[in-house]
């Protein structure tokens, strides 16, 4: 390689990054030009196609350091995505496609959404377990159709967060050997030197974790070349050690924590630019023997998938192609949903359990595993064997890891996935389920063990205040079934949803009710249940809380109260419904009282009055006990109702 145009290209790289953050007048110019002379080796090496980002066997290219968006977007416009030196432009500006974060879906080339540090690196090994699983039910002897590398750029930070040590140990333990991981080590924190508060040895920690792993000077072409060449050939993930310096070919800033997040300002640019040999008055300047080295990536590309399209074709196996056709087209009339008698006893835990073997029978790219809890959250997938040839992921007590992880898979591609974990350790997960909704992966949080029903474990098993926090997180679903047939409604709605679902779902056993929906959709979000002419009274609740109101609904007739009696399985779907439906529902001559084992604050926006575990935490003890300490029985219902009622 030309070292010579291979240090052109780099400066090229640094020079866009420097003019778009000094415009924007905000961004992190620091790891944009530590990391340069990588990109342009890595260029080399990626296999990809800037005119289909979406090409199903390009490498996967994750900035985990999401920062770094000056090193990105220059790297897509520069290979030939649809980003115009005008998008570079408008870097940080509203409505433009060159966000201070990388979006998934908003910026042509972007794989995943990144910023918050170490979700990219499980991302990263979600996409890798992703084409491990795939590769198992497409490729044969003679056609791969799914051959292709992961590559992971990631700092210090990344490394120091919790996450990359899950992610990273289920990778070894799966020996992910298309995952390349290069750690831009450049010894910088926002607050100083790393040694004030990180001094591990990170090769050691990845040899430990069942990594190859090789130390390189991060700004020496053909070191970085053979590491690339190297990490290639490995059996195992592979993890390049970049010694680099932040903030590399500034004139006062090289090796300076300040240049992490913070323009260097227009002198400093001058002077960089002079001391590289162009022009320093120029700005997004780039020389045309430069741009044309780097499209060629788009040449490269196109010739590459239309080989790949030509291999598929040319396949002596159908079956391989009719499996391709399954994944990407997956058909959800396919599924026979499980039957559950009116009357019987069954958790909504178990009941999806049930839905979950189902769906995974009727659809190939259906999978996922939970956090070492199968057995509790009811999520494993009879006669289907383990991961990578099965549908099983043993994820182990990664919570953090996991719920990333699926992300990565979910934005793959091909694949549906679930993982599964207790509705109270969500907490542990809440990064990634953000991320997840803000790209709009169609990823599946099982949360069972869902109130104080949880019983004895006591109130650090309890969830109280997390339904309404994933309530109130945009774009995702919360679906909170009030029993087994209901269960099987939501399955059908979140199927066909586009975006991340959580499904809330209860240890203790609910009766399961006659479907009525002569008065309303569980399809639509809400519900009316149970109907009563006359009705003063709406009772309304989701989950376990749903037959509290049926039966305190039949008492109150009783006393001659009439309610109409109003489930919720969803409630982000009931708000997206028309205000004719809405108030169909919660009917406006009536007082509405809601009835939820929670924080339940959201509720007070169709509610008059609502009992709830207020600002309490649950107890230990047995599931009934609790309930009735708690308020959630018939009789407080009532006292309740007649009071709200006056």
């Amino acid at each position: 390689m030309d070292e010579k145009i291979l240090k052109k290209m780099a400066d090229t790289i640094r020079f866009l990054a420097l003019d778009m953050i000094q415009k924007a007048n905000s961004g992190h110019p620091g790891a944009p030009l530590g990391l340069a002379d990588i990109a342009v080796v890595l260029s080399h090496h990626l296999r990809h196609n800037p005119k289909n980002p979406k090409w199903l066997n390009r490498d996967r290219l994750v900035f985990s350091g999401g920062h770094a968006t000056g090193l990105i977007y220059s790297l897509l416009y520069l290979w030939g995505y649809d980003l115009s030196l005008e998008d570079l432009k408008a870097f940080r500006q509203f409505g433009s496609k060159t966000p201070g974060h990388p979006e998934y879906g908003h910026t042509p080339g972007v794989e995943i959404t990144t910023g918050p540090l170490g979700q990219g690196v499980a991302n990263a090994v979600g996409m890798s377990m992703a084409s491990k699983y795939l590769g198992h039910l497409l490729n044969s002897e003679t056609t791969k159709i799914i051959d292709h590398n992961v590559y992971c750029l990631c700092g210090d930070g990344d490394l120091e967060e919790g996450i990359s040590y899950e992610a990273c140990a289920l990778a070894g333990r799966h020996e992910l050997d298309n995952l390349i991981m290069i750690y831009d080590s450049n010894h910088i924190t926002i607050e100083g030197d790393t040694s004030i508060a990180w001094n591990e040895d990170v090769k050691r920690r990845f040899e430990a974790q069942n990594w190859d792993v090789i130390e390189i000077d991060g700004h020496d072409y053909k070191q970085i070349d053979a590491a690339l060449t190297w990490a290639k050939s490995r059996k195992r993930p592979a993890l390049i050690i970049a010694n680099t310096i932040i903030a590399k070919g500034s004139c006062k800033y090289e090796g300076d924590p300040h240049s992490h997040g913070s323009p260097l300002g227009e002198e400093d640019i001058r002077c960089a630019k002079e001391r590289a040999g162009f022009p320093p008055d120029k700005h997004f300047y780039v020389p045309e023997d430069v741009l044309a080295r780097f499209r060629c990536a788009v040449e490269k590309g196109e010739l590459a998938e239309r080989e790949w399209r030509k291999l598929i074709i040319e396949s002596p196996y159908k079956e391989q192609t009719q499996m391709l056709e399954r994944l990407q087209h997956p058909d959800f009339d396919a599924i026979e949903w499980p039957q559950f008698e009116p009357g019987s006893m069954i958790a909504t835990r178990e009941s999806n359990g049930k839905i979950l073997n189902a769906i995974a029978k009727a659809l190939p790219g259906f999978l996922g595993g939970s956090a070492d809890l199968a057995p509790s959250n009811k999520t494993y997938l009879e006669g289907m064997g383990e991961f990578p040839k099965g549908k099983n992921i043993h994820f182990g007590v990664r919570e953090h890891a996991m719920g990333a992880i699926a992300n990565g898979m979910a934005a793959y591609g091909l694949l549906i996935p679930f993982n599964a974990t207790f509705f109270v350790f969500s907490d542990y997960q809440k990064a990634a389920v953000r991320i997840a909704a803000l790209s709009k992966l169609k990823n599946y949080f099982i949360w069972t063990h869902d109130s104080i029903g949880v019983g004895e474990d006591g109130p650090t098993h309890q969830p109280i205040e997390q339904l309404s926090t994933f309530r109130a997180l945009p774009q995702f679903y919360t679906f909170r079934p009030a029993d087994a047939t209901e269960n099987v409604e939501c399955w059908k709605v979140a199927l066909k949803l586009d975006k991340p679902c959580g499904f809330v779902l209860s240890r203790q056993k609910l009766k399961t009710l006659k479907p009525q929906r002569d008065f309303g959709d569980p399809s639509r979000g809400g519900y009316i249940i149970k109907k009563r002419e006359e009705a003063v009274l709406t009772l309304a609740a989701s989950g376990s809380e749903v037959m509290l109101a049926l039966q305190a609904g039949c008492h109150l007739e009783e006393r001659g109260i009439m309610a109409n009696v109003v489930s919720m399985p969803c409630m982000e779907l009931f708000l997206e419904q028309d205000k004719e439906y809405q108030q169909s529902v919660f009917d406006p001559s009536t007082k509405v009282l809601a009835i939820e084992a929670a924080s339940a604050l959201e509720w007070y926006r169709f509610a008059d009055d609502v009992i709830s575990m207020e600002n309490r935490f649950g107890a230990s003890g047995p599931a009934n006990v609790l309930f009735k300490e708690f308020g959630f029985t018939i009789e407080n219902v009532i006292e309740r109702a007649q009071r709200l009622l006056g």
